[in-house]
């Protein structure tokens, strides 16, 4: 799943929903795995990852791994999973209405090839 980081708000919130909801599932993953599951460059992971973190949406909580090394798991926090849950319905709602006007362009595509082949 691959995404395109841009600067305006809609983009940066989806960004943000999907580390929130990969974190959730897996918070064991490295920075290196978050970011392979992202789709997205290591430095644009521990972008987002630094922002979560500093708005106290996550928290880095240390861990020892089977291989015996110290890791990290990423939790969401309370703050975390209410932002998470705000980020989601935005991110749906965004979504219903780019669907409801696809299907509005589909039916007048589909009226316009009727209207033309009716014709010929």
């Amino acid at each position: 799943m691959s995404h395109v980081i841009a600067v305006n708000a809609p983009d940066a919130d989806a960004a943000h929903l999907q580390v929130l909801r990969v974190l959730e599932r897996q918070p064991a993953l490295s920075q290196r795995e978050l970011s392979a599951a992202l789709g997205l460059s290591l430095g644009k992971t521990h972008y987002l990852l630094r922002a979560l973190l500093d708005r106290g949406l996550v928290k880095a909580s240390n861990f020892r791994r089977s291989d015996r090394k110290l890791a990290y798991a990423y939790l969401l926090t309370p703050a975390g999973l209410r932002e998470k849950l705000r980020l989601t319905r935005r991110f749906l709602s965004r979504k219903e209405a780019e669907f409801e006007q696809l299907q509005k362009t589909i039916a007048a595509l589909r009226h316009e090839l009727n209207d033309e082949e009716s014709r010929s």
